[in-house]
């Protein structure tokens, strides 16, 4: 079984991946301190690394707080729902809000638009 992941959790671990990832290029960088343009260039790219973080932690805001807030069924907490499937932020806890998916086995494809139709 693959493991699932909330989807505001996901994005905001790759949004925090890659500000690890841009210091680790621009600590590369340190290497090539006789080279000033190479070291400039891993410089630019780590630097560059972090912005996209910062775009992708102002992306996933904006877009949090438009998702439905809704009670988790097994835990009782509060979690935030993106699309027709999502997992409990808490628990992991397969959750939707489409009464045509209830009871059917979690599937991450449901929330694409060629599979709503499927469903329907």
């Amino acid at each position: 079984m693959k493991p699932y992941k909330n989807k505001i959790n996901r994005i905001r671990t790759f949004a925090l991946s890659l500000v690890f990832i841009g210091f680790v290029i621009m600590y590369f960088g340190i290497f090539f301190k006789n080279h000033q343009i190479i070291m400039l260039i891993f410089m630019v790219i780590g630097v560059l690394a972090i912005l996209a973080s910062t775009i992708v932690y102002a992306w996933i805001g904006t877009l949090s707080t438009r998702a439905v807030q809704i009670v988790c069924p097994n835990c009782g907490k509060q979690t935030k729902m993106l699309g027709r499937v999502d997992m409990c932020g808490h628990c992991r806890e397969p959750l939707t809000l489409d009464p045509a998916l209830e009871g059917k086995e979690f599937d991450e494809s449901y929330n694409r638009p060629s599979r709503k139709k499927e469903t329907e």
